[in-house]
């Protein structure tokens, strides 16, 4: 089934979906203080530095919220699907957006797994799964 597709070439997220594309998450971090922007901005919101980076992130988080979508909006996502929220493990500072299909049994603190889904030619969006057994 199509996707909407997101715009790739911003100034500001085109490194976050190029990372994409190379089966790695990315976000920028500030090198003056830290803390992780998203979406990704040149400016630090936290210490107003405009001295950021695009770092690699590991692809493991944890669960912060999720909601179950069951009145279908748009043809191109049935219901019903399920939008998490995840708080990467080494950028906790930034709360990454995904979908997964269904209505799964989650709760919040359940550790997850990014994964790289391709919705069109070179368009990848990382999206999240549960480790089952963590």
């Amino acid at each position: 089934m199509p996707k909407l597709i997101p715009f790739t070439q911003d100034h500001d997220t085109g490194g976050f979906f190029a990372a994409a594309r190379e089966g790695r998450l990315a976000t920028r971090v500030c090198t003056a203080c830290g803390h992780g922007t998203f979406p990704p901005t040149k400016h630090c919101p936290e210490c107003g530095s405009w001295d950021t980076e695009w770092k690699t992130l590991d692809g493991t988080g944890t669960l912060y919220t999720w909601t179950t979508i069951t009145h279908q909006l748009h043809p191109y996502y049935p219901t019903p699907y399920t939008v998490v929220v995840v708080e990467p493990d080494d950028c906790p500072s930034v709360h990454l957006v995904g979908m997964i299909e269904g209505a799964p049994d989650l709760r919040a603190g359940m550790k997850m797994q990014a994964w790289f889904e391709t919705i069109a030619e070179d368009v990848v969006l990382p999206q999240w799964r549960v480790v089952e057994n963590a």
